[in-house]
C-alpha cells in the first residue's frame, strides 16, 4: 500500500537517499525537511502517513520532541533514524510508539523491511 511519507533529516545527502529508496518502494514523499520545527509544521500542512524522524536535528527540537509535538495534534506512525545509537535515545524514544529504530547507514533492505511492516 502506497503511504505518503514525510522525511525529516539534517544531512541532505541522507535525505536523498531516504528519498531514493522510499520512492523506490513505491510510496510518495511529501516533504523533506531538516529541523524538528519545520517537522511540526511540514506534518501539520500534509498529514503524513509515516515519518522518517532522524533523531538528532539542528534547531531547538530535536527528532524525539517534534514527534511529541506532532502527535498531540495528529498521532503519527514513526520511525526513527540516527547516527546515534545512544542508550539515552533509547530510553527516550520508548515513550512515544514507532515503528523501528534504524541506525545509519540505513540500507534499503532494512528501511524495506520497516515500511512493509508499516502497513
Amino acid at each position: 500500500m502506497e503511504k505518503n511519507i514525510l522525511i525529516v533529516e539534517d544531512e541532505m545527502i541522507i535525505a536523498l537517499m531516504l528519498d531514493q529508496m522510499v520512492t523506490k518502494q513505491g510510496h510518495n514523499v511529501i516533504d523533506k525537511v531538516s529541523t524538528g520545527e519545520a517537522a511540526v509544521e511540514s506534518a501539520q500542512r500534509h498529514k503524513p502517513d509515516l515519518i522518517l524522524m532522524d533523531i538528532r536535528l539542528g534547531g531547538q527540537l530535536d527528532g524525539i520532541q517534534a514527534m511529541q509535538k506532532i502527535n498531540e495534534q495528529n498521532p503519527t506512525s514513526v520511525i526513527f533514524v540516527t547516527g546515534n545509537s545512544d542508550d539515552s535515545y533509547k530510553k527516550r524514544i520508548k515513550e512515544i510508539d514507532h515503528l523501528a529504530f534504524l541506525t545509519k547507514p540505513v540500507t534499503f533492505h532494512e528501511l524495506s523491511r520497516s515500511l512493509s511492516a508499516a502497513s
